[in-house]
């Protein structure tokens, strides 16, 4: 991970993104990898006893000997590579000679208690666990499935968060060696990288490894505008390289004459943070101050703001620009100062001061605090603040324990790795900090206090004022929570009004523990209601593993919870019986005699099955000849869940068993819900055409409406109509309804929405 650097006279810029995304397009041999693996280790821990890196590296030789990679270069090259960016986070031996081992339990013969007797189990375990982790399918279209393998990540994790230290090594070698792959391989491994590998690392304050990442799948996700802004970043910091030369030495100047120990050295910021501040804030390349910045490393935190003096003295600061993550520490622990500033020649550049701990931190993260144990051969966090600065892993896990929804807790997930950068740091009335997501409100205030507070929270005041409970908190705010033992607890209204997923969570455990009895016999009785008035007989027929399916089907670990979410309408009941019959009806028919399907095939040339089958593709149980008709409201296509709705005179309308008129339907309105399902000419692209509607949520910008008919005319799709507007945001919400063949074609076509610059969001309508 070295970074680019340019050094003229007595100054010198690091260039942490301009590296061509840092590509491996050759490969050294092993054996020089080897040795610059082994000096790298060297530098950190000059006198430590390498026999186990060696011995690992020998056995990885041996096991990986006849393998191959995508690229053609034996696959021994792998885990070298991932262990060199082990020794670059200065970790220890053990965790490095799993880097080197971490693929020979999946792809050799060699197995965990082979390893253990050679190594011992602190190796073992650290390969054991990204083995699981490597057999995890994290960009599975299943929330389901895809929620659950994340819960065993964190899992992992907390148990040794060097597993996950290994992982991340591991994926930025591949990603370094992405263009080796097919294109569809590369796009998918980019995307998963941008979701949850990149925030990951960001979470663990590793920067390094987090910088990489983000470029990398910039680069294959956004090819032609990571090109471009890559060649506009690399021109301007030739055409400005005196300036910076010459800024970053009069800076040491400035510095020295204040008798401060320290070095100075100019930084230019990485590409996919550049594009993403452009996208975000609309801005051209022009309006970024935070391109250049000069970084001053000094001795001690005194040191720090006595150097920030003097650049204020020096030079003339922009307002609004100083932030203090010192004395407020990043919840990934970065600390620092930066400001922005106006320079000699009118340019505005960016200042950041820390100590050289700090630096290390910032460029460690978590790795930074591991202390080494020569004699006992584990490594553990330096101290018991330092856990703590994990604090919001052990909340992850809380989730994990309490939330039945898989759905909710993908949300949650995706919010917090998504929003934790953007903080604001308030006050309780004692002086203690808490860190809580940008817009957050004095709930979530409450909630970060203890879950006790928010439950019996009546009101707030801030800087000594009363405010709304939706009031908007700022950075250094002073909250005072007001409580009351007569209140009933928190208000539903209050999940739409909350920012953080630690109080989303803690307002909906609260709801489901006070009302879970009510809402089970509730569920218990929706569907006993369902049955009977579609004539269905579940009783005695049904197994655990039947159940079981279900659950998982839906996301649930608990027979209880499902029947908890049908009786708080989350879920519908009509879902829930079909499918149980479903499955009833695969395992009655896998222990069907010969004679039995004689009897059976014979009964229905008697008895034709009570089934309509219309033109519209749709097939509707249980009645015969009436007419079919689509819903407006949620406009399906064939690959929906549906359900029929039994009208008053117009025959039965079909409905997304999602849509949000169905499952909004009074108790009585519900028993005329019918079974329906897609014909299986429907199914397979029969040629005739269904209306499908979504919505597009966009940064606005020149051309979007442009690029998006483009879009859509290059892939033969009728567009019937389309509608747009500008919030004072400027987010743009576009509307279209167009005709297509089947739900496979429209993920397809979102796949592609998603990709046009600007782009955010997309959802189909719901009613």
């Amino acid at each position: 991970m070295a970074k680019e650097k340019i050094v003229k006279n007595n100054a010198e810029i690091e260039i942490d993104g301009l590296q061509g995304g840092h590509e491996e397009t050759h490969s050294e041999s092993k054996e020089v990898l080897h040795d610059r693996l082994i000096e790298t280790i060297r530098r950190y821990r000059a006198n430590t006893d390498l026999s186990m890196i060696e011995k690992a590296y020998d056995l990885a030789c041996q096991a990986h000997e006849d393998q191959r990679r995508k690229s053609g270069e034996p696959y021994i090259i792998h885990p070298i590579s991932t262990a060199i960016i082990l020794a670059e986070l200065e970790l220890d031996k053990e965790t490095i000679a799993a880097g080197l081992l971490h693929d020979v339990v999946e792809d050799t013969p060699y197995t965990k208690e082979q390893l253990e007797e050679m190594f011992g189990s602190d190796v073992a375990e650290l390969v054991d666990g990204v083995t699981k982790l490597t057999r995890l399918n994290l960009d599975h279209d299943k929330v389901e499935e895809q929620a659950e393998n994340l819960r065993k990540m964190f899992l992992a994790m907390a148990k040794d968060i060097r597993v996950i230290l290994i992982k991340l090594a591991d994926r930025l070698h591949n990603m370094r060696t992405l263009q080796f792959m097919k294109p569809e391989k590369q796009k998918e491994k980019a995307r998963e990288t941008m979701d949850i590998y990149s925030p990951l690392a960001s979470r663990l304050g590793i920067s390094k490894i987090k910088i990489e990442l983000d470029d990398l799948a910039l680069k294959y996700l956004e090819p032609e505008a990571y090109t471009d802004l890559y060649k506009q970043v690399k021109d301007r910091v030739a055409n400005k390289e005196d300036f910076i030369l010459s800024l970053v030495d009069q800076v040491k100047t400035d510095i020295k004459e204040a008798k401060i120990q320290g070095t100075v050295s100019g930084r230019v910021k990485h590409i996919f943070s550049i594009y993403k501040k452009m996208v975000n804030q609309n801005k051209t390349l022009d309006q970024i101050y935070d391109i250049f910045a000069v970084r001053i490393i000094v001795d001690s935190v005194r040191d720090c703001y006595a150097a920030l003096g003097i650049m204020h003295e020096k030079y003339t600061p922009i307002p609004g620009r100083f932030k203090d993550y010192i004395a407020m520490p990043k919840p990934n622990m970065y600390q620092s100062l930066h400001t922005t500033l106006i320079g000699p020649t009118g340019q505005p550049f960016e200042v950041q001061i820390r100590t050289a701990e700090m630096h290390r931190t910032a460029e460690f993260g978590i790795a930074a605090h591991w202390k080494y144990k020569e004699t006992g051969g584990s490594t553990q966090l330096a101290n018991q603040s330092e856990e703590e600065k994990l604090s919001w892993l052990r909340e992850i896990l809380e989730w994990q324990k309490d939330m039945d929804d898989n759905k909710e807790f993908m949300k949650g997930l995706k919010n917090d790795l998504s929003l934790f950068s953007e903080r604001v740091y308030c006050f309780t009335p004692n002086g203690d900090v808490k860190t809580l997501p940008n817009g957050s409100t004095p709930i979530d205030f409450a909630y970060a206090i203890h879950s006790a507070v928010g439950n019996k929270m009546v009101g707030a005041s801030v800087n000594g004022k009363m405010v709304p409970i939706d009031y908007k908190l700022q950075n250094g705010d002073r909250v005072s929570i007001t409580t009351s033992q007569n209140s009933k607890g928190p208000s539903l209204d209050w999940l739409n009004i909350v920012k953080s997923t630690q109080a989303r969570n803690k307002i909906n455990q609260w709801f489901k523990k006070e009302l879970k009895e009510d809402n089970i016999a509730q569920g218990k009785e929706l569907l006993e209601h369902y049955c009977k008035s579609h004539g269905i007989v579940l009783a005695g027929r049904y197994t655990p593993e039947d159940q079981k399916k279900i659950m998982n089907k839906y996301g649930f670990r608990e027979w209880n919870a499902l029947l908890a979410a049908i009786g708080h309408g989350s879920l519908k009941e009509g879902q829930v019986v079909n499918k149980l019959v479903e499955e009833i009806e695969k395992r009655e028919k896998k222990n069907i005699s010969d004679e039995d399907a004689l009897v059976a095939m014979n009964s229905e040339n008697i008895h034709p099955s009570n089934r309509s089958r219309k033109k519209s593709g749709i097939t509707v149980h249980g009645l015969d000849d009436v007419a079919v008709r689509f819903s407006k409201c949620c406009s399906p296509v064939p690959g929906d869940e549906i359900v029929g709705f039994v009208t008053r005179g117009r025959g039965v309308s079909i409905h997304r068993t999602d849509c949000i008129n169905v499952i909004s339907l009074s108790e009585t309105e519900r028993a005329r819900l019918i079974d329906a399902e897609w014909q299986e000419e429907a199914m397979n692209n029969s040629g005739e055409k269904y209306l499908a509607e979504i919505n597009i949520f966009a940064n606005n910008r020149t051309g979007l409406i442009a690029d998006l008919s483009r879009l859509f005319s290059e892939r033969n799709i009728d567009v019937q109509t389309i509608n747009s507007r500008i919030s004072k945001q400027g987010i743009a919400t576009i509307g279209m309804s167009f005709e297509i063949f089947s739900v496979s074609e429209l993920k397809q076509l979102v796949e592609k929405i998603r990709q046009i610059d600007g782009v955010f969001e997309i959802e189909r309508t719901r009613g």
